[in-house]
C-alpha cells in the first residue's frame, strides 16, 4: 500500500482530541443552570452560525462541521450562563458565625482579620471581540459581625460574573461590589491577572508569552485609600504566591483587545485603518454584512444588546477574526514542491536512499482555529526530516509558512498534524516526524474548564516509521531544546 497506510498517528495526552463531543456534560451543565434542554429548539444562535460557516467558504454539511452551529450554540450559552445566575442565590446560607480573638489583642476571624482565597482560574468573553480570556483572579475580604463566608462562594460569585461578556476592569468592580453587597463585610479587595489571545501573526510559541497581559484591581470599605494597611497586607499575601500586583500596576493602561487596537470599525461593517507610530497597520479584510449580522443576531439570543455602547464594532471585530481562518486556495512553495491538496503518493523515483542525517525545525508557532467549536488553539509544531542527499536542508521560514498554510483554516489538531507530515515526507522523500503541541481555548472556556490541559499529536512517515533509534533522537532534540525556547 502507499506511505498513507504506513503512518503512525498517535496522542501523546490522554485527551487525544481536544474537541471531541460531549453531550451529557453540556446537558448536565444547562440543568445546573435551571435551564430545559427544550430551550436550544428555537435557539436563533444555530442558523447565525451556520451563515459564519459559509461566509468562510466552508461546506456546512460536510462531517466536521455538520454538529459544529450546535456545539457552538452551547459554548456561548454555557460560556455567558452568569446572565442567568443571582449572587444571592450562591451567598445565601453560606455565613457562618466565627468570634475569632479579642480585638485587644489583634484581629482575626471574625473579629477583622484578612481572608484571601489566591489563584481562583476563570475564563470570559471579551465583549470587544467575543473570544474567550484567562484570568487568574485573587479575592480578599475583611469580616464583620462576627461571621464569615464559605470559602468556595467567593470563587463561585467570581465565576458569576465571569461567565458575562466582560472587560477586565468591570469584571474586578463587579466581583467586589458583589461580594460587598452580599456578605456585608468590612471591606473586598479583588486582583484580576488577565491573558487575552493576540492576533495569531503576533503569537509567540506554546505558552502564554506573546498574550496580552493586563493586571486590575478593585476595592472597597477598609481596603481603599492610598498607603492603606489592608491593601498592603493583601498584596503581600498575594506575593507569597509570586504574585506582585505593584510591579503590574502600569499594565491596566495597556490596550487590552488586540482586535479593537488593530482597527476602528464602523457600524455598516467597514473598517478605518488604525496607525501605530505614524505607519498604517496592516489592511484588515472586508466584513461582509450577512456575517455581521449573523453575529448581532447571536448577541441577540444571548439577552445582549448589540447597541450598547461597549458592543458597538464587537459583531465585526469578531468576523475579522474569523475571516484570518477563511477557506483559501493558497499555495505554498516547499524546497521547489508546491503544495496545495499534496499527496504524499506524488513521490519522485529514487527515494529509498538510507540518508542518514537528520535534520530538524523546533517550535514553529501556530494559531488554527477549531472547526468543531469555532475557538482558537494555539502551540508549537516540531518537524524532523531526513536529508534528501543534497546536502541542503529547508529554509525555516518556508517551514513556518507550510505550517501557516494549514494551521491558518478551520482545523483539528489530529488532521493538521497528519497534513504537515506527508507535505514534508513529499519534499524530503525518505522520512518525516511531526509533533504538534497545543491549548484549546475549546478545552478550557467551556463546562469542563481543564485549564493546564495540553495536547501533543505526533505523526510518523518513512524511516521515521522504520528505525525507533531516529525517532528517538529527534525527540530527544525537542525535550533538550524545550528549556531554552522563551
Amino acid at each position: 500500500m502507499g506511505a498513507l497506510e504506513e503512518a503512525h498517528l498517535a496522542a501523546a495526552v490522554a485527551a487525544a482530541c481536544a474537541c471531541e463531543e460531549e453531550e451529557e456534560d453540556d446537558l448536565e451543565l444547562l440543568a445546573a443552570d435551571g435551564e430545559a434542554a427544550s430551550a436550544w429548539d428555537d435557539d436563533a444562535m444555530e442558523p447565525a452560525v451556520r451563515a459564519l460557516l459559509v461566509g468562510l467558504g466552508e461546506d456546512e454539511r460536510r462531517e466536521g462541521l455538520r454538529r459544529t452551529p450546535k456545539r457552538v450554540a452551547k459554548a456561548f450559552r454555557d460560556g455567558t450562563r452568569g446572565y442567568r445566575q443571582k449572587v444571592k442565590d450562591i451567598v445565601q446560607g453560606a455565613l457562618f458565625p466565627e468570634v475569632g480573638v479579642d480585638k485587644r489583642a489583634g484581629s482575626a476571624g471574625g473579629t477583622g482579620g484578612q481572608v484571601v482565597v489566591r489563584d481562583i482560574e476563570l475564563f470570559s468573553y471579551c465583549e470587544s471581540c467575543l473570544l474567550p480570556f484567562s484570568i487568574q483572579c485573587h479575592v480578599g475580604y475583611m469580616p464583620s459581625g462576627g461571621r464569615v463566608v464559605g470559602l468556595s462562594k467567593l470563587s463561585r460569585v467570581s465565576d458569576v460574573f465571569a461567565k458575562r461578556l466582560q472587560n477586565p476592569q468591570r469584571l474586578a468592580n463587579e466581583i467586589c461590589g458583589a461580594l460587598h453587597a452580599s456578605i456585608q463585610p468590612a471591606g473586598v479587595a479583588v486582583a484580576l491577572q488577565c491573558w487575552h489571545i493576540p492576533l495569531p501573526e503576533n503569537l509567540e510559541c506554546k505558552t502564554l508569552q506573546g498574550w496580552i497581559r493586563t493586571s486590575h484591581s478593585s476595592r472597597s470599605g477598609v481596603f481603599e485609600g492610598e498607603n492603606n494597611t489592608f491593601w498592603n497586607d493583601f498584596v503581600a499575601l498575594l506575593k507569597l504566591r509570586g504574585v506582585d500586583m505593584e510591579m503590574d500596576s502600569h499594565s491596566a493602561s495597556l490596550s487590552w483587545c488586540p482586535l479593537r487596537s488593530h482597527e476602528v470599525p464602523f457600524s455598516n461593517g467597514h473598517c478605518k485603518k488604525s496607525t501605530a507610530n505614524g505607519s498604517i497597520l496592516p489592511k484588515s479584510v472586508p466584513t461582509p454584512s450577512n456575517m455581521v449580522s449573523a453575529v448581532s443576531s447571536m448577541l441577540l439570543s444571548l439577552g445582549e444588546d448589540p447597541l450598547r455602547k461597549e458592543l458597538l464594532g464587537t459583531p465585526q471585530r469578531y468576523v475579522q477574526w474569523l475571516m484570518k481562518f477563511r477557506a483559501c486556495n493558497l499555495q505554498v512553495n516547499l524546497n521547489g514542491f508546491t503544495l496545495n491538496n499534496v499527496s504524499v503518493y506524488d513521490r519522485p523515483d529514487g527515494d529509498a536512499a538510507d540518508h542518514r542525517t537528520i535534520r530538524s525545525e523546533l517550535h514553529l508557532p501556530f494559531c488554527a482555529q477549531c472547526e468543531h467549536h469555532l475557538l482558537p488553539f494555539y502551540g508549537v509544531v516540531h518537524i524532523g526530516y531526513f536529508d534528501n542527499g543534497s546536502g541542503e536542508g529547508i529554509d525555516r521560514s518556508h517551514f513556518q509558512a507550510l505550517v501557516h498554510f494549514y494551521g491558518c483554516k478551520l482545523q483539528v489538531q489530529e488532521r493538521m498534524t497528519r497534513q504537515i507530515a506527508e507535505a514534508v515526507y513529499s519534499a524530503s522523500h525518505n522520512g518525516a516526524i511531526v509533533v504538534v503541541e497545543a491549548n484549546h481555548i475549546c478545552m478550557i472556556s467551556r463546562g469542563i474548564e481543564k485549564i493546564r490541559s495540553n495536547t501533543a499529536t505526533i505523526a510518523v512517515l518513512g524511516q521515521f516509521l522504520t528505525d525507533p533509534s531516529a525517532k528517538a533522537c529527534f525527540l530527544q532534540n525537542v525535550l533538550d531544546t524545550a528549556d531554552s525556547v522563551v
